[in-house]
C-alpha cells in the first residue's frame, strides 16, 4: 500500500527572539554578523511554563484546523521529541488525551533529534504498509532553548522552537518513497547534555568559559561545531548518492532538495560540495531558526505555500545531526 504526506502545519511560541535581542545581550555579535554566519534573523522561544507537549498539542490543533481533519480518523500517534515532559509516562500518551483522540490508538515516542522527520516517516510507512493504520499523526516539537545556558550565545544564535504536524495516510500531496539510514554513535559526544538522564542523574555540574567567552556545561546542551561540520560534510553526501539509488533515481530529475535547516554556513558549504543549483536547493531558518526535527516539515509547509512543489516533482529530503544520526527519502508531489 501506498504512504502519502496528506498535510503539515506547525506552531512557534510567542516570544520572538531576534538578533536585536541578541545583540543586546552580547554586543560582540553584531546584528549583521549573526545573520551572515547563521542566515537566521528569528528564533521563537517557549515560555518558561511551555513544554513540547503544550506546542505539539497547539501544533496538532492547528493541523485540524487548518486542514478540517476530523480528529475521530486518526488510528496512531507518533511524537518525535529530545525534551519530553517527563521520563515518563510517555509524551504521545498525554498528547492522546489532550487532544481528545479515541482511546483505540497507538501512541508512542521516537527520540530523535535532526534526522527525526525522516525517521518518524519511514516509521509511519512501515505502519500503513502493513496495515497497521491509515491515519498517524506525526509530530516532531522541540523545546531546546531550556538546554542552552543563558550565556551561551554560539547556541543561542541557531536554536529555536517549534512544533510541526504532519499527516501521514492512504493518500495526500505527496507519496513517501525509500529510504536511507545511517548511525554513527562514536560522534554522541559532539552534541549532548551530559547531565539529567540517568547515568549523570543527580550530578551537578561548573560553569566553564573558553577563550572566545563561551559558557558550557555538563547541565547544559554541548556542540563542538567544527566536529558537528566535519561529519555533515562527510556523511550527507554519501546519504544522498544512497537515497538516490534506493529511490530508482538520478539527481538531475530531483526538482527540490529539502535538508536539515541547521545553518545557513553549513548548508551553502553542502550545496556546494554536491554541486546543487540555488534554485533546487529550498532553505527556510530565517524567520525560525534551527527547529531540529520540525525543520523539514516547516520547510516543506512553505515550499508548497510557495507552489514550488509542483505535480510529478521530485523532493529530496535529508536530515542528519546528533546522534550520529542521518536519513534520506524521495517525495513524489502528485
Amino acid at each position: 500500500m501506498k504512504t502519502y504526506i496528506k498535510a503539515i502545519s506547525y506552531y512557534l511560541p510567542s516570544f520572538n527572539f531576534d538578533n536585536s535581542k541578541i545583540e543586546k545581550e552580547f554586543p560582540e555579535w553584531s546584528i549583521d554578523k549573526i545573520a551572515s554566519k547563521t542566515g537566521i534573523n528569528n528564533r521563537y522561544i517557549a515560555a518558561e511554563e511551555e513544554t513540547s507537549v503544550d506546542m505539539a498539542v497547539k501544533a496538532a490543533e492547528n493541523l485540524f484546523l487548518e486542514h478540517k481533519i476530523d480528529k475521530v480518523d486518526i488510528d496512531f500517534l507518533i511524537l518525535c521529541t529530545q525534551s519530553p515532559d517527563y521520563f515518563l509516562p510517555t509524551s504521545a500518551c498525554i498528547i492522546q488525551e489532550k487532544l481528545g483522540l479515541k482511546t483505540n490508538v497507538g501512541a508512542f515516542d521516537i527520540n530523535l533529534g535532526c534526522s527525526g522527520f525522516v525517521y518518524g516517516l519511514g516509521i509511519a510507512k512501515g505502519l500503513i504498509a502493513t496495515g497497521q493504520a491509515k491515519n498517524i499523526l506525526f509530530i516532531t516539537s522541540e523545546t531546546y532553548s531550556k538546554f542552552i545556558h543563558p550565556k551561551d550565545k554560539s547556541n543561542k544564535t541557531i536554536f529555536g522552537d517549534a512544533a510541526a504536524a504532519t499527516l501521514i495516510s492512504i493518500d495526500g500531496f505527496a507519496e513517501i518513497g525509500n529510504f536511507d539510514y545511517g548511525t554513527d554513535g562514536s560522534g554522541a559526544q559532539n552534541l549532548i547534555v551530559k547531565n539529567g538522564g540517568l547515568r549523570n542523574y543527580r550530578k551537578q555540574s561548573e560553569v566553564n568559559i573558553d577563550e572566545f567567552n563561551n559558557y558550557s556545561s555538563d547541565d547544559y546542551l554541548f556542540m563542538n561545531g567544527t566536529e558537528i561540520f566535519l561529519f555533515t560534510l562527510s556523511a550527507v553526501p554519501q546519504l544522498i548518492k544512497n537515497t538516490l539509488i534506493k529511490n530508482e533515481i538520478l539527481n538531475e530529475n530531483i526538482d527540490l532538495f529539502v535538508f536539515h535547516q541547521a545553518n545557513k554556513y553549513m548548508l551553502e558549504n553542502l550545496r556546494k560540495k554536491l554541486k546543487i543549483e540555488e534554485e533546487k536547493f529550498y532553505l527556510y531558518i530565517e524567520n525560525c531558526g534551527n527547529t531540529v526535527s520540525s525543520t523539514i516539515p516547516i520547510a516543506l509547509y512553505h515550499a508548497q505555500k510557495e507552489e514550488l512543489l509542483k505535480p510529478n516533482n521530485n523532493i529530496l529530503l535529508a536530515g542528519f545531526g546528533v546522534g550520529y544520526s542521518w536519513a534520506g527519502t524521495v517525495l513524489k508531489i502528485k
